[in-house]
């Protein structure tokens, strides 16, 4: 049986990791800091531990894991990356994760490490125009990540290459696309576009108003949760390290995306455009590099995800489930 090791296997990605690779047969060892928000874990074994804790890394790395998957990080959505209140948190808490991961791996001998990195890590200066933005892997330096969060990214995606040139650690490295899905934040400041307007619409009375953080023109590419995990487990299982994209190329304003969920809600909305962080003006994942490396790319159209998400964030607001978890 395989065994696997699962970092951050309380966050959104972490808890759906863990109940695929269940499906898949194999035993998991689940660490975080707190247990999933919304469902238990499927994990054989889950550890509460602080990650910034060498100790606690060292503990949790304690037998030869055929596959180690890295997604603890101190991350959320725009209102928390972009606003640079929580700049110095993210880049320490971070870091100190990823560099406790490698020297324990590299210490007890474990190979196969997936590292999640984000598109966040692209020069600013290539997303300035929402129609054309370059988010090819190649074009990542000169570096200019938008947010500290890019930054820290950026940082550890070279620490690890590091210990795989210098102590053989098999790095695997994908750079997600805003992913999203059910049982991802969606009230607590920390959630992302999709599951923010998903909840914005299910409080919204027909022929009502939401806000809108900006001119609503800025672009993205949305995720579904599901094929994010089928291309995590294909790269992880490669021959191919990476850095790759793992995104949809599927790209909209964020206009498009409040009224593709208006539409699936059966309400008319009108806009109220707001001052907010925003981030780039736009991106998009480019899928050519995974295509042509492992045979892949997503496939699902967004509207397929954001129905499920919806009704999800939907049945919460119903609940009466107002204040954040």
């Amino acid at each position: 049986m395989k065994q696997v090791l699962v970092l951050g296997a309380g966050g959104f990605i972490g808890s759906h990791l863990v109940t695929r690779l269940k499906s898949e047969g194999c035993w998991v060892r689940g660490v975080d800091l707190k247990y999933p928000r919304y469902s238990p874990s499927a994990a054989d074994e889950f550890v509460i531990a602080d990650l910034r804790e060498p100790a606690n890394v060292r503990d949790a790395l304690d037998r030869p894991f055929d596959e180690v998957y890295q997604l603890a990080a101190d991350m959320g959505g725009a209102g928390f990356v972009f606003t640079g209140a929580h700049d110095a948190e993210i880049m320490h808490n971070s870091a100190m994760i990823n560099l406790n991961v490698a020297d324990a791996a590299a210490k007890r001998g474990i190979r196969r490490i997936f590292y999640s990195s984000s598109a966040c890590i692209y020069p600013r200066e290539n997303q300035t125009d929402p129609q054309d933005p370059n988010c090819r892997e190649d074009s990542a330096y000169p570096a200019n990540p938008d947010s500290e969060y890019g930054w820290e990214k950026l940082f550890s995606e070279r620490m690890f290459l590091s210990f795989a040139r210098n102590f053989g650690l098999e790095m695997r490295i994908a750079r997600f696309h805003n992913i999203f899905g059910p049982e991802g934040s969606w009230n607590d400041g920390r959630e992302k576009a999709p599951a923010a307007i998903c909840r914005k619409v299910a409080e919204a009375r027909d022929g009502g108003e939401i806000e809108i953080w900006g001119d609503g023109e800025q672009t993205r590419s949305f995720l579904y949760i599901d094929e994010c995990l089928d291309g995590v487990l294909r790269l992880t299982r490669s021959d191919f390290a990476g850095p790759v994209n793992i995104g949809s190329d599927e790209m909209v304003s964020i206009n498009r995306l409040v009224d593709m969920t208006s539409e699936i809600a059966g309400k008319t909305l009108r806009r109220k455009h707001v001052p907010g962080p925003v981030g780039v003006r736009g991106r998009n994942s480019d899928n050519a590099l995974i295509g042509r490396e492992l045979g892949w790319a997503p496939a699902a159209p967004l509207r397929d995800g954001l129905v499920s998400t919806y009704r999800w964030i939907a049945g919460r607001v119903d609940s009466g489930e107002a204040d954040a978890a």
